[in-house]
């Protein structure tokens, strides 16, 4: 119940909740509602406004009607309006108080959001820089191991066979074999001739060693594609004719052959003491004969002064037959090292080549991680939360536009 007062008897009198409703009701006259909603639809559009100039111009307005009332009865009116005004002010009060916190949690939120996106880029950045850079460095090194392989069982580009040969041997030729005989074999009387003579003296001028040489080369070919065997027997003869102890074909045919790309190979079966040898053991190839020779020539020296002096040489030839088999051994354990190493250089162009590949999946997956980063808006991020939804659904839709762009 409630205890209106009337103001021109001055009597009171009880009303109860209905009626004082009503009362309410007929003081909202239809001026007072217009006045009302408009200012309303202000406080919504000026919201982000100052509340205390709002504020201070309704203020103005609330009294310049209240002046305007001529009796008690007004100004009964206005006081009620004015409280049920201050109630809705709180109201709305309220209303600007909690969109702010909205709005202060959502520019938080986006402000996160984008120093994420941020370390995320830089982050990306930076491992791309340096996959990038390892990528390098792998390619580099595969590069190189293959131009090694590639000097190891081809000439040089711009250089003939030939000429490979002749300037490897001259490289060392001051250090390695001072007393050596190397040059071209242009004696050809007896129908045929090798390409290079290799012959060694001790220093008393006692012959050590004697090589023919031949040089065969992919590129010197007919368009017919030879191999080895095709050239061997002719090199025995050129051996023979020109009195060399050994016969060499340092070939470049039959590129795939594993055989001829495992080291050095013994074709004594064929033809006495001939060799076939790829580029790279040119040099090995000499060495080992030029030291067997000297050890069998120490060995010869000895053999002749023991039959010179009658005495059993039984023991001295099964040492000379024990030293053939120490240099075999020697000769295999050689040509399997260079095998060996051929073998390991492919296994590591095998090796960097899946870390190639491993670095180029570690970028696939940083650009998809980039593309998910870029995907994310704030609505995802608050996603299955009701009371933010119903937050960012009370913005107007300029404010809200910058989390919808991504969804």
């Amino acid at each position: 119940m409630h205890e209106i007062i009337c103001p021109h008897c001055s009597k009171a009198f009880k009303i109860d909740d209905a009626g004082y409703a009503d009362i309410v009701k007929q003081v909202r006259d239809s001026e007072f509602e217009a006045t009302l909603h408009e200012r309303l639809e202000l406080a919504e559009q000026d919201k982000r406004n100052a509340v205390e100039l709002a504020t201070t111009k309704l203020t103005a307005e609330l009294t310049a009607q209240l002046q305007q009332a001529a009796t008690a009865k007004d100004s009964e009116i206005q006081q009620l309006k004015a409280k049920l005004d201050a109630g809705e002010m709180a109201q709305k009060l309220a209303v600007t108080e909690a969109l702010k916190a909205t709005e202060k949690e959502r520019d938080a939120l986006a402000s996160k959001l984008d120093r994420a996106q941020l370390e995320l880029q830089l982050a990306e950045k930076s491992l791309k820089d340096k996959y990038e850079m390892q990528l390098k460095e792998r390619e580099e090194q595969i590069e190189r191991l293959r131009d090694m392989k590639a000097r190891l069982s081809t000439k040089m580009v711009g250089e003939t066979l030939e000429q490979h040969c002749e300037t490897e041997f001259n490289r060392i030729r001051a250090t390695a074999f001072p007393r050596a005989y190397f040059e071209k074999d242009n004696d050809a009387s007896s129908g045929s001739k090798g390409d290079y003579i290799f012959k060694e003296a001790d220093a008393g001028g006692t012959e050590l060693v004697s090589i023919m040489f031949e040089m065969k080369n992919e590129n010197d070919a007919t368009s017919t594609k030879r191999k080895n065997e095709d050239f061997l027997k002719e090199l025995d003869k050129d051996r023979t004719q020109k009195g060399c102890e050994y016969a060499v074909l340092v070939s470049l045919l039959e590129p795939d052959s594993e055989l001829y790309n495992g080291g050095i190979v013994d074709v004594s079966h064929r033809y006495p003491k001939m060799y076939v040898v790829r580029p790279q053991f040119f040099i090995p190839i000499i060495t080992l004969l030029r030291n067997a020779a000297q050890s069998a020539l120490q060995f010869k020296q000895e053999l002749a002064v023991v039959r010179a002096q009658n005495v059993d040489i039984t023991n001295f030839e099964v040492e000379l037959e024990s030293f053939k088999e120490r240099f075999g051994r020697n000769w295999r354990l050689a040509s399997d090292g260079f095998e060996e190493a051929v073998k390991r250089i492919d296994e590591a162009i095998k090796d960097l080549e899946k870390t190639k590949d491993a670095l180029h999946k570690s970028a696939n997956n940083l650009r998809l991680a980039s593309d998910k980063a870029e995907d994310l808006t704030i609505k995802k991020l608050t996603r299955g939360n009701p009371t933010m939804a119903a937050k960012f659904a009370e913005l107007p839709a300029g404010e809200s536009g910058s989390g919808e762009a991504g969804d």
